[in-house]
């Protein structure tokens, strides 16, 4: 058995309205989400609702002093994931230009270095190679504001920065593609990790750019079209600071190894 899991750590100066999405979007067993305050345990609202897979999110109504949101699960052994088919919505909305997407930009550029002609398989290859052999990996490269065309021209960023280009050129290549938070077992350091999720051959399926975990261990938290729809914490009103994260990710057995070639769905 695996398992997943986050502890965050808020300062509240002024009561504030936080929605977190930390929790995995399938159910997995031996779930516990709690929020504590220093006046206590603190209910959380579950809030659903949103474009493709979405993800569990929570509304917390959060007053001044320190507060704790833990999440745990156990993750089990099971089958390989089965691909999830490319709906109609998701032909329209997963080719549009995005905030941290915008493909409209990249239209030329895509063009010019990748030949449409091949099946896409092929292309999405293509684009991740562009990627990873392009963009170095770099902590603290980016910030809030990073597009996947400031990422293209700086040549370096961390996960998210890898997900929005390879988006963005897939999108720009008439091809659906996606963002998926994720718990990520091998990831080092360990952190939030952030995907591409490509439609290939009308399903849906994993690709990671950076290379830097096994994508049959990822574990789904939410998915939207870029890193502004999975936000782990988007604080609504009020003055909070986070002041600790930690996350874990461990893989159900020994993490698989990926050649990052083939199609891989994600639960």
């Amino acid at each position: 058995m695996g398992a997943v899991g986050c502890d965050l750590t808020y300062e509240v100066a002024e009561p504030a309205r936080l929605v977190v999405q930390v929790c995995a979007y399938r159910e997995l067993p031996d779930m516990r989400f709690i929020v504590t305050t220093d006046d206590g345990d603190l209910p959380a609202e579950e809030v659903s609702g949103s474009w493709a897979d979405g993800g569990r999110q929570h509304l917390l109504l959060l007053p001044p002093g320190r507060a704790r949101v833990s999440y745990q699960a156990t993750v089990p052994n099971g089958p390989p994931a089965t691909p999830v088919p490319l709906t109609a919505l998701d032909r329209i909305v997963a080719v549009r230009p995005s905030r941290y997407c915008p493909s409209d930009r990249l239209g030329g550029f895509a063009a010019a270095r990748i030949d449409r002609s091949r099946a896409d398989a092929d292309v999405v290859r293509a684009v991740c190679d562009y990627v990873h052999g392009h963009t170095v990996y770099a902590a603290g490269a980016s910030g809030p504001s990073t597009d996947a065309a400031d990422t293209l021209l700086a040549g370096q960023g961390v996960c998210r920065d890898f997900a929005h280009l390879t988006v963005a050129l897939c999108r720009a290549l008439d091809i659906p593609a996606r963002v998926v938070a994720v718990y990520a077992p091998g990831l080092t350091p360990m952190d939030f990790h952030l995907v591409a999720e490509v439609a290939v051959d009308g399903h849906w399926y994993v690709w990671d750019s950076t290379r830097l975990a096994p994508r049959q261990s990822l574990v789904r938290i939410a998915t939207g079209r870029d890193a502004a729809d999975v936000a782990f914490g988007t604080m609504l009103d009020g003055q909070v600071e986070m002041s600790e994260m930690i996350v874990s990710a461990v893989a159900p057995g020994i993490l698989p190894i990926d050649d990052h070639e083939g199609l891989v769905a994600l639960h």
